[in-house]
């Protein structure tokens, strides 16, 4: 399974509330100028952080993205900086102050708590309790940037009530790009989740029967059928992304598959670890009788006991084949969804 995916959804939270001024001017003596200042700032970070997204989500080179990544920290402290520098207004520091602790939140959010996600990632994929506890640390985060953020719009509406400037709802493009990343974002964490716990049990069945563990493979073909089944239940309820149906087809595919893997493939498979285990026993006792002991119908037994076993291998074996072949298919149809499926949807920088 294609890590690019797990990545894409690490830093996809949008800098919310960035505000449209009727006032183009940067004059800190005007209270448009004084915003237009402080909107100047925040689009640098807002740009440089769509550059990241934007390689992130369309596969460019692990190390140009953590470049960027970097890049963006820095422009954060620039910003930080530049407007902790900046005068309160008629004396009034208290937007300014805002601004501040918004982007102090967000430093540290980037730096600290997206650091410990990094990390997270390394085991995520040991177990869907770990994969969870990663998608909820970055949705942690990313309420942490909305809280931030919304304290930030709340000073902003504050001075403009105070020093009479009109502000205005109007998006620009790069607004709309950040709230498109944060939805997406959400909207793929949810089908991935639900893929994830049946691709993750399809591993312990596969575990279990490369053991010949016939209890362990009962216990995960059982819980795979119900994972699948509640699966393909969950994903109907979450539906397309708007008219885009790629994620839901590929998690579809990938569910039924583990669903008939689940009900219908294992019975050659468990049928063989079976007989092989009483053609062992079988052997070692027909071995271990002396050649002049042995009556026509100990030979004949065994003969038939190879002959059956043989016959199972073959079952076996061209029942493993099948499957491994689906399986691939499967997780290389997921693969190429979800990077169609970003391609499409995720806005491109400039």
């Amino acid at each position: 399974m294609s890590k690019r995916s797990l990545l894409t959804c690490g830093f996809l939270i949008s800098f919310l509330f960035s505000a449209m001024l009727s006032v183009a001017q940067e004059d800190l003596s005007t209270p448009g100028g004084y915003l237009t200042h402080f909107s100047k700032q925040l689009e640098s970070v807002n740009q440089t952080y769509m550059n990241y997204l934007s390689a992130v989500s369309h596969g460019k080179s692990a190390r140009k993205v953590e470049k960027l990544r970097n890049k963006t920290l820095d422009i954060i402290l620039t910003a930080k900086g530049e407007i902790a520098g900046t005068p309160g207004f008629k004396r009034d520091k208290t937007y300014r102050d805002a601004m501040v602790d918004y982007l102090k939140t967000t430093y540290f959010v980037f730096n600290e708590d997206y650091h410990k996600i990094v990390n997270m990632e390394e085991v995520a994929e040991q177990s869907y309790d770990s994969m969870e506890a990663y998608l909820l640390a970055q949705k942690l985060a990313g309420e942490k940037l909305k809280e931030a953020g919304e304290k930030q719009h709340e000073a902003l509406k504050a001075f403009a009530v105070k020093n009479n400037v009109t502000l205005t709802d109007a998006k620009d493009d790069l607004d709309t790009k950040l709230e498109t990343a944060g939805k997406l974002n959400d909207y793929y964490n949810k089908v991935y989740l639900i893929f994830f716990r049946s691709h993750k049990q399809d591993a312990y069945l596969t575990d279990a029967i490369n053991k010949n563990n016939i209890t362990a493979i009962e216990q995960s073909r059982n819980a795979l059928e119900t994972y699948a089944t509640a699966g393909l239940e969950d994903i109907a309820a979450v539906g397309p992304y708007g008219s885009d149906a790629t994620m839901v087809a590929a998690c579809k595919n990938a569910l039924n598959f583990y669903k008939e893997l689940a009900t219908q493939k294992m019975e050659p498979v468990t049928n063989f670890i079976l007989a092989n285990d009483n053609f062992t026993k079988l052997k070692k006792s027909f071995d271990v009788l002396p050649a002049a002991r042995r009556t026509q119908l100990d030979v004949d037994n065994f003969n038939k006991a190879v002959a059956d076993i043989n016959k199972g291998s073959n079952a076996y074996n061209k029942a493993n084949t099948e499957i491994n072949k689906q399986r691939t298919d499967v997780l290389n149809n997921w693969n190429k969804a979800v990077k169609d499926f970003f391609d499409a949807q995720m806005p491109y920088a400039k």
